[in-house]
């Protein structure tokens, strides 16, 4: 497992995707499935599974929501910078992203 660091904006983001799936369906999601899962378990680094987004950004979809997470590879740490829901218009992503 690679060491994880997720910045305040990546938890707020969180939050608001909790708060709206909880809206949809109570107790049908935890915030610990959209990022853990993933990254957490060393899917950052391997080859496949995540895509270059921008600058020094790569992308990991989450597996059960449409939430795209963006992070950058700093002395071997993921740092989780946003968690955002893809159906967003494009350039409003790369704009939340150069924020």
């Amino acid at each position: 497992m690679i060491p994880l660091r997720i910045s305040e904006d990546a938890i707020e983001d969180l939050k608001d995707g909790y708060l709206f799936y909880e809206a949809q369906q109570r107790g049908w999601v935890t915030t610990s499935r959209v990022v853990y899962g993933r990254i957490s378990k060393g899917y950052a680094c391997m080859p496949g599974f995540t895509a270059w987004c921008t600058g020094d950004y790569h992308r990991l979809l989450s597996r059960v929501f449409p939430f795209g997470i963006f992070y950058t590879i700093e002395d071997a740490t993921a740092v989780v910078w946003a968690v955002v829901d893809l159906r967003r218009d494009p350039t409003w992503i790369r704009q939340r992203l150069n924020e």
